[in-house]
């Protein structure tokens, strides 16, 4: 595979750019997320209009079916934006859980744009070990209770896989309660069943699907630290200090030759697993998930005092580089993964 990108990519980037320059600036964001973060007005847009929620959705359910390329895309756009929308939870966490039971009406509902889903896992649910939430299903009914599930609170329709099936749960069955998190604009929940009514839709590897996500959400965080690095290069071509400007020395130019390939780098990462292996989103997430920290670590730093403050947007980035570090898995999970897949030999 190549890491280029093709034109329908390209074409597919700009049209998402446009709108999000347009329609979510930082300050747009920074003002949201002390109250409702999601825009779900720009969600729709962006699922109906531009029909990023049908990407993966095969032709025949009315989608794009297009590739995790293209999904990859969007999700650097939406990362370099920190986009209030739920297309990483809905339209690839989800969609692809949906894809393996193959439930045709609700994939039509999403490519559609007119249902948004959630499946119900931690957000810290690693590939490699069981997921947390105790969950049980008697008789169509399910009872139980899931903490910090991202995107529950905005989805029509939750996917919760109870030994190996995924069952589809309207949201009005279910009690979703937002709880604190560190990441202003994704929003986890606390979702509880009650006997619950269910539908099973088949069977589902989690772990694959978990696997699939990290391997995508390496694009996001490459938005992340691209972003950053880019304000940050231009803040300190404008800022002067000692009657030149703060880029001009040569420690800077160090860290931020530095940081330029620790980018390149990552992006190289998500490109490599938009094929799909457990290798590759294990190499991405084992680079990527610590470069967006880092990236956005200097950016505070080389920003000064300004970089500090709550009225500047670094703190979202920074807030959504912490935050994905430990999602569907931490990075030292994902080297331990990488080393038993090329058979790399423990410590004696």
């Amino acid at each position: 595979m190549t890491l280029l990108y093709t034109d329908v990519e390209d074409e597919l980037r700009a049209a998402v750019r446009d709108l999000l320059a347009d329609r979510c600036p930082p300050a747009a964001v920074l003002a949201r997320v002390e109250g409702a973060p999601y825009d779900l007005g720009l969600w729709k847009t962006l699922a109906r209009d531009i029909g990023v929620a049908g990407l993966l959705v095969p032709e025949e359910y009315g989608g794009a079916g297009a590739s995790a390329r293209e999904a990859a895309v969007v999700l650097e756009e939406l990362g370099r934006a920190v986009t209030p929308v739920p297309f990483f939870t809905s339209s690839v966490l989800a969609t692809h859980a949906l894809l393996q039971v193959g439930a045709g009406e609700l994939l039509r509902g999403v490519a559609e744009g007119d249902l948004t889903v959630a499946l119900v896992v931690p957000f810290s649910a690693s590939p490699y070990r069981e997921a947390g939430g105790q969950v049980s299903a008697t008789d169509g009914r399910l009872t139980g209770v899931v903490g910090a599930v991202a995107g529950a609170d905005v989805a029509d329709v939750l996917l919760v896989p109870v030994k190996g099936t995924l069952h589809a749960v309207p949201a009005a069955e279910a009690t979703v309660e937002v709880a604190p998190s560190l990441d202003l604009t994704r929003p986890i929940a606390t979702v509880t069943f009650a006997g619950s009514v269910a539908e099973p839709l088949g069977a589902v590897d989690v772990a694959e699907t978990l696997r699939f996500g990290a391997g995508l959400l390496a694009s996001e965080q490459l938005g992340v630290a691209e972003w950053c690095l880019e304000t940050t290069l231009a803040y300190v071509k404008e800022r002067y200090q000692f009657a030149r400007p703060v880029g001009s020395f040569q420690a800077i130019k160090h860290r931020l030759a530095d940081l330029w390939l620790d980018v390149v780098r990552a992006r190289a990462a998500a490109r490599g697993a938009t094929d799909g292996a457990a290798m590759s989103a294990a190499v991405a997430q084992a680079w990527n998930a610590g470069v967006a920290v880092h990236v956005a670590e200097e950016a505070v730093q080389l920003h000064g005092g300004i970089g500090m403050t709550w009225e500047h947007p670094l703190h979202l980035f920074l807030k959504r580089a912490k935050s994905a570090e430990i999602a569907l898995g931490t990075p030292g999970e994902h080297r331990e993964a990488l080393a038993a897949l090329a058979d790399l030999p423990g410590p004696a």
